[in-house]
């Protein structure tokens, strides 16, 4: 139809539509092609068919490892290169994961830094050095051994590192921390003050049990579990020898009941 007719789809700005790869905790995976401008919700709803089995989308990774996480209070947001730059993510290559509430925005920032780390030519120093910094900070994070002030060097390193760059690399790669900084910093709190991690991901800060009134003793967790720290026997409730555990999660995730309990 010509190229005033593509012309006429998307925004001012962004014009004509744009194929992303929708993956992570979405219905519809896959290669998706929208126009410019739809929204995040739009894309994840309608398009990708929500989040599966009721759970809650909780954020998008928008830009490839380079990219930056937005949460659903932001989720009208439209997807064109000025909006999302002005969120503090990027178009990239098109990129796209969907985060649940099960998922640590710690451990994200930490998953997306481990790449780049790789990725780095090591030529400036802000780069080299200040991402391997700022990995050991969220690293002291996860164990539940950071502090505050720990949280603003990580802020004040991420920005430095985004400034001082020699390279595009560099100067993007501190977005998956500053974007989880800036719309989840509760959660880095809840790690720093109150030893706990949200989502229950980061296994220094999270401890299973048992409960005896809802476990019918069906035996599913003792079979399951690799290090035989569930003991009981049939129709009793089991008990969990929490020095033994090795937070696999085997057993919440075979047990039926809700027996198995994460905090």
């Amino acid at each position: 139809k010509g190229a005033d007719w593509y012309r006429d789809t998307g925004t001012e700005g962004s014009k004509g539509t744009k194929i992303f790869s929708l993956v992570g905790q979405v219905k519809n995976v896959g290669l998706v092609e929208v126009p410019m401008g739809v929204s995040i919700k739009d894309l994840v709803m309608e398009v990708g068919g929500g989040v599966p089995e009721n759970r809650e989308f909780k954020a998008i990774q928008i830009g490839g490892p380079s990219g930056g996480c937005i949460p659903k209070e932001h989720w009208g947001l439209p997807i064109d290169f000025d909006s999302l730059w002005d969120a503090g993510a990027i178009m990239g290559s098109g990129g796209m994961i969907v985060m649940d509430n099960s998922t640590c925005m710690v451990d994200v920032a930490k998953f997306f830094l481990d790449f780049l780390i790789d990725e780095s030519c090591g030529k400036c120093i802000p780069c080299r050095l200040g991402l391997k910094r700022m990995r050991e900070i969220l690293e002291e994070f996860s164990a539940g051994k950071g502090s505050l002030e720990d949280l603003e060097e990580l802020q004040s390193l991420s920005e430095a590192v985004k400034d001082g760059s020699l390279c595009a690399l560099g100067g993007s790669a501190p977005n998956p921390v500053l974007t989880t900084l800036r719309y989840f910093r509760d959660e880095y709190e809840a790690h720093i003050l109150q030893g706990k991690c949200p989502a229950a991901v980061c296994k220094d800060l999270i401890t299973y049990s048992i409960n005896p009134e809802l476990c019918n003793g069906c035996t599913a967790c003792v079979n399951e579990c690799p290090q035989g720290a569930i003991t009981g026997t049939k129709k009793e409730p089991h008990t969990l020898n929490a020095s033994l555990c090795i937070k696999c999660g085997a057993c919440f995730e075979v047990c039926k009941f809700g027996a198995v309990a994460v905090a």
